[in-house]
């Protein structure tokens, strides 16, 4: 398993995790993103810088991402993508990514798109909190200790 970030959204607490995460179980995890993010020294943590421009980043994740493999995202349709080459996705607040969901929601995504685009929803997801960052955590350990049972 290697685990990939899709770093320039993903907020700084679930990085942390991640590091701290990724070496404890000797998994390696790369940091993908357009701008220069310091990570901690270690040889199962990495960054790969891309260029600046849209879904750069998403891009080279699904060009990489192999079966098996775990994505932590909130993009939706990085999400489908990386389901459709059998890898795993997770975005920061915990949530599961799966076969069975994905459809359901690239169709939300997509409805609350148009109604922003309408003005008829304002705003987006309430503010990251530590709820959300317990489920992650809750999340990232059931996908890690699945892994060393497989």
């Amino acid at each position: 398993m290697q685990i990939w970030v899709d770093g320039d959204a993903c907020p700084v607490e679930i990085k942390e995790l991640l590091y701290r995460a990724a070496v404890r179980v000797k998994v390696p995890l790369t940091l993908v993103a357009n701008t220069k993010i310091r990570i901690p020294k270690s040889e199962f943590l990495s960054l790969l810088t891309v260029p600046s421009g849209l879904n750069v980043a998403d891009k080279q994740i699904v060009e990489l991402v192999q079966s098996g493999d775990l994505v932590v995202t909130a993009d939706i349709p990085l999400a489908a993508h990386v389901i459709q080459k059998g890898g795993i996705a997770i975005d920061p607040r915990g949530d599961l990514f799966t076969t069975e969901n994905i459809g359901e929601r690239i169709t939300m995504r997509n409805l609350m798109d148009e109604l922003r685009g309408s003005d008829l929803v304002t705003g987006g997801p309430a503010p990251y909190g530590p709820k959300d960052k317990q489920a992650f955590a809750n999340q990232l350990d059931r996908l890690l200790a699945k892994r060393r049972v497989d």
